[in-house]
């Protein structure tokens, strides 16, 4: 059996979408004798920002002494990004060997007619590769929502929530309450939580942990602060638990900070939990850290910055770093997004600082038309260079070929958009 056996797969369980709820994962984990119960876990929630807290945690955790997993969503350029223990991937190997553990359950779900999703079989292949290994701690990422993902079934020793914003609304309601509680939905009887919300997303988050009888550690934006930065990195003062900490990370964006002060918070709970985490292995956790398309910078010059930037809020953050953290002479926006995301509100946030602006689509079946973003950018602003490109590989050249040496070249808009442009301008190595 072949890596690429595995691919046709799971892969052929596209076609079944996103169906919210826990049964099918629970029928999985059962049969395999429930893996997600062998090891702690700390699971992570939020709108933006899950993926930096867990894997700057998960580093923490690494260069403490402890066997990590960290298991994230969705990938950049390989499958196996999704699952790494001690920042290493999960091998062929051990692909195919929980391949064959896990085939004749599903095979046996889908003649029952209760096939799972693709992200619920990735779920459980996570959950078993990490009890196979033997892991000490899990850090896992919620896929959609919280309460009907299928990481659900976790019993974690803490639960952490980034912020919160509108997403999803077609599927985890149209209010900030309303998807604040299906967030909630990942928090456990009498475990701690951490959040960095605030407002009505706290509010939400309080009265579901007081019905839980959970405690909760809220991180606000008065608990850390940026001192220094550059194209190389920053440097944040963060205080937590009354505990300071002055911190360097490669990491770029101001909002990091705020990952990195929700991440010390967790080490915190976990030190209270047995776990042995010093200063020294703190901050070089946070200093090692790397989170692959988000806020990387790519080439230097022109500048080249990819961004998984795919929401609102989350486009909101990248022109923050756009017009404060970087000079250069022309911004060119290379930009694609999901038809099910609020695509004009993202435009109506990123075109304004704008020079040349190239939209163009993922692989991915929920890409929206490039046109169609071509004429939501004219509307906004029909003074701006629109180019619409249907081929991501020639939207790059383009893009590369527009920038001067001074410019910058952002491409954003979606996870999928950002992992097709990586890999490509890294096999071709075009700069």
């Amino acid at each position: 059996m072949k890596e690429r056996d595995f691919f046709e797969w799971i892969d052929s369980f596209h076609k079944f979408g996103v169906k919210l709820g826990l049964e099918r994962i629970r029928y999985i984990c059962e049969k395999l004798g429930n893996p997600q119960d062998d090891y702690k876990i700390v699971h992570v929630g939020g709108t933006n920002g899950k993926g930096s807290v867990c894997r700057v945690l998960g580093s923490i955790l690494k260069e403490s002494g402890y066997k990590v997993g960290v298991y994230t969503s969705p990938h950049l350029e390989r499958f196996s990004e999704r699952m790494t223990i001690n920042n290493k991937e999960i091998s062929e190997k051990d692909l195919i060997f929980i391949f064959k553990k896990i085939k004749s359950i599903i095979d046996e779900m889908k003649e029952k007619d209760i096939a799972p999703t693709y992200f619920e079989i990735v779920t459980a292949i996570s959950f078993l590769y990490f009890s196979i290994k033997k892991v000490d701690i899990a850090i896992v990422e919620v896929g959609l929502g919280g309460r009907f993902d299928a990481t659900n079934i976790a019993h974690p020793c803490l639960s952490v929530i980034c912020n919160i914003s509108l997403e999803h609304q077609d599927r985890l309601g149209d209010t900030i309450e309303k998807i604040s509680f299906e967030k909630a939905g990942i928090i456990k009887e009498n475990i701690p939580v951490i959040t960095g919300t605030d407002e009505k997303a706290l509010k939400k988050i309080k009265e579901v942990s007081s019905k839980k009888g959970s405690e909760v550690y809220v991180v606000s934006k008065k608990d850390w602060d940026r001192i220094d930065f550059d194209n190389t990195g920053q440097t944040f003062d963060v205080k937590v638990f009354n505990k300071k900490h002055l911190v360097k990370t490669k990491l770029i964006g101001k909002f990091q900070g705020e990952n990195i002060a929700l991440s010390l918070a967790s080490v915190n709970i976990l030190q209270k939990n047995g776990f042995k985490i010093d200063k020294k292995n703190i901050e070089k956790g946070i200093l090692n850290v790397k989170n692959p398309g988000r806020m990387e910078i790519l080439i230097k010059r022109p500048l080249l910055l990819l961004d998984g930037a795919h929401n609102i809020d989350g486009m909101k953050r990248l022109r923050e770093s756009l017009e404060n953290d970087f000079d250069y002479d022309r911004l060119i926006l290379l930009i694609g997004i999901l038809k099910d995301k609020n695509y004009k509100e993202m435009l109506e946030t990123i075109v304004p600082i704008s020079d040349k602006i190239i939209v163009t689509k993922s692989k991915n079946k929920r890409s929206c038309s490039p046109f169609k973003l071509k004429k939501e950018i004219e509307y906004i602003d029909y003074k701006k260079q629109v180019t619409a490109i249907e081929n991501i590989e020639k939207a790059v050249l383009l893009a590369k070929k527009e920038a001067g040496i001074k410019d910058m070249i952002c491409v954003c808009g979606s996870l999928f958009i950002v992992g097709e442009a990586r890999k490509f301008l890294k096999e071709l190595i075009i700069f």
